[in-house]
């Protein structure tokens, strides 16, 4: 546990320093803004693109990876938006709660944690994962919420939600570097280095930036924040564990790598479409706030469980 702690330390000594600076005023709101904003275009989706133009269509083909990811998290997706529900909230806020459950940092926190930690082998299952919470549980909870606010359902609500996936500059530099990949030329050496070189920024950038973040988040309701970063840092990663390890037949490695991402805490782009719907954005920043406090410990238990035993 100790050497897994010391490892995971300085990933969050960075986010420790965002919030430092933030709190005392030497990072601003805008700033902290324009920082995340960076991040988000240019180095992380430079990372993206570079780790998925250098891997093989085959490592991305993995349907019983895939099943296994999205099976254990669809259930306990289902299961905290039913709990939200018997406890008298609307649909609205229960498709929160449970996005809350499920979506984790992956592309700010996970990916280049586990990358540094693991190397580039970590890349290919991460990028999965990364592509279904982006892909599937966006669309899902924009498909509930536009059926909670209509009352109805409208074809119109597909070229939205093309609109919003080809805006997501992650989702666009994963499939360009997928593309990539498939014409099985090489990056030229000019662009691998610029790549390389504009992706080194997102690790520190975006561990920054989530830090920062943290330093104005106010608590409402802890109590359900609470419950929701525990369904986050150990409902997640329990679920994914037994349908990775004892259900379905996913590689050792890979059912680890899957268990110690679901461990993640609750993302920041889970309250960005809180506050777009105007539904518990409080109440999001809260479960964000004690999600990533709480990853301090909860985060290298699992990981040294399932990655390092």
């Amino acid at each position: 546990m100790l050497p897994v702690f010391l490892k995971t330390l300085p990933f969050f000594a960075l986010i420790g320093l965002g919030w430092i600076a933030a709190r005392r005023g030497f990072c601003s709101p805008e700033a902290t803004a324009w920082l995340t904003r960076f991040v988000f275009f240019l180095p992380l989706s430079a990372m993206l693109f570079g780790f998925a133009a250098s891997l093989p269509l085959s490592a991305l083909h993995e349907p019983v990876f895939i099943a296994a990811y999205a099976g254990a998290s669809l259930a306990v997706y289902a299961l905290t938006g039913a709990v939200a529900l018997l406890r008298g909230c609307t649909v609205a806020e229960a498709a929160v709660e449970a996005q809350c459950g499920v979506v984790g940092n992956t592309g700010f926190f996970g990916l280049p944690m586990f990358v540094t930690l693991l190397g580039p082998k970590a890349a290919a299952p991460i990028l999965i994962m990364l592509l279904i919470d982006l892909v599937v549980f966006s669309t899902l909870i924009t498909v509930i919420m536009t059926l909670w606010r209509d009352r109805r359902f409208d074809l119109h609500i597909f070229p939205s939600l093309a609109r919003g996936l080809i805006g997501n500059p992650m989702i666009v530099s994963m499939v360009a570097g997928v593309l990539w990949s498939a014409s099985g030329v090489p990056l030229p050496a000019p662009v691998k280095e610029f790549v390389t070189l504009l992706g080194a920024a997102a690790t520190p950038c975006a561990l920054f930036a989530i830090g920062a973040s943290l330093a104005g988040r106010n608590a409402e309701r802890p109590a359900v924040a609470a419950w929701l970063s525990a369904v986050k840092l150990l409902l997640h990663p329990l679920a994914c564990a037994v349908v990775a390890f004892w259900l379905l037949p996913v590689d050792p490695f890979a059912a680890g790598l899957m268990v110690a991402t679901a461990a993640l805490p609750v993302a920041g782009n889970v309250y960005m479409l809180a506050q777009h719907y105007g539904v518990a954005p409080l109440r999001v920043s809260t479960a964000i706030l004690f999600s990533t406090a709480a990853s301090v410990i909860t985060l290298p238990l699992i990981i040294a469980r399932v990655l390092m035993a």
